[in-house]
């Protein structure tokens, strides 16, 4: 796999103000109180180029007709997500790193779509086993329109990157699969439907529960994970649901569920990502100021993309 020199990145900041996958409001504010967090101070203190290219112009949902009940606001959600994989895209192709914040996780399937069509752009059919995907989050997100208790699509990237959403979101880049459950590991897991669950075991998705982590350590969990999603990818892709954290710790996400990663464990997992030099994008979704407490945890959320892009205490 493709090395990435940690002290020569140019990073691309492409904000997602996108609320309409969730269930609640205020976390389309989320790339705002990142930025304010110190976002750019963090990057170029690590000694990266750093190039922030605003927010996605998104409507705001009181403006939007839901149109279908089983998956809310999917016109406007798809336009958005067409327009960050053309982004992400853009981004990979000019040798950049791009960082997604977002924004509800719904946006992952516009930041995947768009790493996965810059390797079908290069590779064709074949593109789609050359990229590795770590999953952090508390919910399985792999509901479909026909499972979703809730008709929220930030319930369902999962599905749909695998094919199995609506067919306007996988059509999104190019038309199919956008990864394979074998380059797939998800981590933190501790909230999930019956239906994912489900889904999950059949597709042969890596999941490495709370339990796992509680058993194992975070470090052995993620020894194992990087296994998987560096054999044989060009790239790896990291998406953080600031969810995948304890409440506790993070209080400013709409999905809270107790018992989720602690501060170190969150931390080590991304120095660790940092640490194989392969990291080629990263996207960090579900922080809602609204809910938060002086902006706590989007000092956080910064700080966990800081030792993703290769902070270091010593």
């Amino acid at each position: 796999m493709k090395k990435y020199d940690a002290n020569l990145r140019d990073i691309d900041i492409i904000g997602v103000p996108l609320d309409h996958g969730a269930g609640r409001r205020g976390v389309g504010m989320g790339p705002s109180a990142i930025r304010i967090a110190g976002l750019h101070q963090a990057i170029n203190k690590l000694g990266h180029s750093l190039t922030d290219h605003g927010d996605l112009t998104i409507a705001a949902p009181e403006t939007q007709p839901e149109t279908e009940i089983n998956a809310k606001f999917l016109p406007l959600i798809t336009k958005a997500c067409e327009a960050l994989s053309a982004k992400v895209t853009e981004s990979l192709e000019r040798g950049s790193t791009p960082l997604v914040i977002g924004g509800d996780h719904s946006m992952a399937i516009g930041t995947i779509s768009g790493a996965a069509t810059a390797l079908h752009n290069k590779h064709g059919d074949k593109g789609i086993n050359r990229l590795g995907i770590l999953w952090f989050d508390a919910h399985g997100d792999a509901n479909t329109p026909n499972t979703s208790p809730s008709g929220n699509i930030h319930g369902m990237p999962v599905a749909t990157l695998l094919g199995d959403g609506p067919e306007r979101l996988t059509q999104i880049g190019y038309d199919g699969l956008k990864i394979r459950a074998r380059n797939l590991v998800m981590i933190g897991l501790r909230d999930i439907d019956p239906k994912e669950r489900e889904f999950m075991q059949e597709r042969g998705i890596h999941t490495y529960t709370m339990y796992d982590i509680d058993r194992l350590g975070m470090s052995r969990v993620m020894d194992r994970a990087l296994e998987i999603v560096t054999a044989g990818t060009d790239m790896l892709h990291v998406s953080f649901d600031i969810d995948s954290l304890d409440p506790r710790v993070a209080p400013g996400t709409g999905t809270q569920s107790l018992g989720g990663l602690t501060y170190r464990e969150a931390h080590l997992a991304l120095e660790m990502v940092a640490e194989t030099g392969v990291l080629s994008s990263f996207e960090l979704a579900e922080v809602n100021p609204i809910l938060d407490d002086k902006n706590h945890t989007a000092e956080l959320a910064v700080g966990l993309i800081a030792s993703a892009l290769g902070s270091r205490i010593m």
